[in-house]
Order: C-alpha cells, then sequence, then structure tokens
C-alpha cells in the first residue's frame, strides 16, 4: 500500500541535476579489489547518453545484454555519497568510482519504490524509467573509494533501472516525476535519515 509520502510524490515534477553520466564500454571491477581496477577503453564519462527501450544506455557495458536487461540503467543520489564521506571522513570521494549510469542531485533514488515508473527529461525530451532492484554496492568500494564505503552504501546504493522509452540525458537540470508508484513494497529509508 502507498503510503502519504509517496503518494504526493506521484505526478508531481521534481527539480534535479544530473551530475554524472557514465557509459564504459567495458567492466572495469574484475578479479581481486587489491590487484585495482582494469583500465578504461575509451572516454567513460559523457555530457550526454543515449538510452533505448528495453535495451540500456548506448555504448555502456551492459548494453542489450539478456541477463541485465531489467537492470541495464542505474540510478544514484549523489547525496548517499556526500553522507558516506562525512561518516568514513573521507572528503571528496570520486561519485564515477561508483560506476552508476546517471547520478542525480535532488531526489532521493532509494526511495523509489521497486515498480515504479518514472520519468527523466534534462531537456531532449522524458526517458521512462522502470525502478527495479537496488544497484547494492560491492567490495570493490573499499578500495576505489575508501575504507568501510562498501559497507556505508548498502541500502544506499541507487537503483537498477528498464528504460521503458528511447531518449537521450544530459548533464544538468532536469525534471523527475514519478509516474506510476505501482509497488506494495516499504519504502526504503531516506539520505538524511541515520544509518546503524
Amino acid at each position: 500500500m502507498r503510503g502519504a509520502d509517496e503518494e504526493a510524490r506521484v505526478g508531481r515534477p521534481q527539480p534535479v541535476t544530473v551530475e554524472l553520466l557514465l557509459a564504459s564500454p567495458r567492466q572495469r571491477y574484475v578479479g581481486r579489489p587489491g590487484d585495482g581496477p582494469a583500465s578504461p577503453r575509451g572516454p567513460e564519462l559523457h555530457e550526454s547518453v543515449e538510452l533505448r527501450a528495453g535495451l540500456g544506455v548506448v555504448g555502456d557495458r551492459y548494453f542489450a545484454k539478456r541477463a541485465h536487461r531489467d537492470a541495464s540503467v542505474t540510478l544514484f543520489a549523489a547525496e548517499q555519497l556526500d553522507l558516506v564521506a562525512a561518516e568514513l571522513g573521507a572528503p571528496g570521494l570520486d561519485v564515477a568510482a561508483t560506476r552508476r549510469n546517471v547520478v542525480l542531485r535532488g531526489v532521493d533514488v532509494d526511495a523509489l519504490p521497486r515498480g515504479a515508473v518514472v520519468s527523466l527529461d534534462s531537456g531532449d525530451g522524458p526517458v521512462e524509467l522502470l525502478v527495479g532492484r537496488p544497484a547494492n554496492p560491492c567490495a570493490w568500494m573499499d578500495v576505489v573509494l575508501a575504507p568501510g564505503a562498501f559497507r556505508a552504501l548498502r541500502g544506499r546504493g541507487g537503483v537498477r533501472c528498464r528504460p521503458l522509452t528511447d531518449g537521450v540525458l544530459r548533464l544538468g537540470p532536469a525534471v523527475l516525476t514519478v509516474l506510476d508508484a505501482r509497488s506494495d513494497e516499504p519504502m526504503p529509508p531516506g539520505p538524511s535519515r541515520a544509518r546503524d
């Protein structure tokens, strides 16, 4: 059943900022974290990215991969990394190291209910995404961000989504609208709530 906070968000455009767009042609966190990440093949950070319905981010390592079709786009709240940095006493953590495709500021991404349909419009028309499972952090976070980041990001590592429409996302101001929040799952704690 929808909570009062969730109900209030449905249909209300929310201003956000797209702070980072990542499309990496290769998986870089492979093997043992102590060996360090694999080197990039070409640019990974972009001013804009193209999304294709049911396939993901064009040029990304998970684009059109059958096993990742329902989780081909990852959304992450920049505020979560700010909180982790403060908790760990590690200012200046690089959000690109989280390897999330779309980093937003101004919305609690982790509070988006599984099964919700959201629209994200950064100026080229809306892209609709179906919110799926959480994007759980991996042990690499302790190496590429800071010791303790893996544990600190649990429950706030973003969400995996399936694009429902084709479109383009760009860095800068955008509008996020929850079009449908049909989940019966309880909403997870937001970034402003304390963690254990």
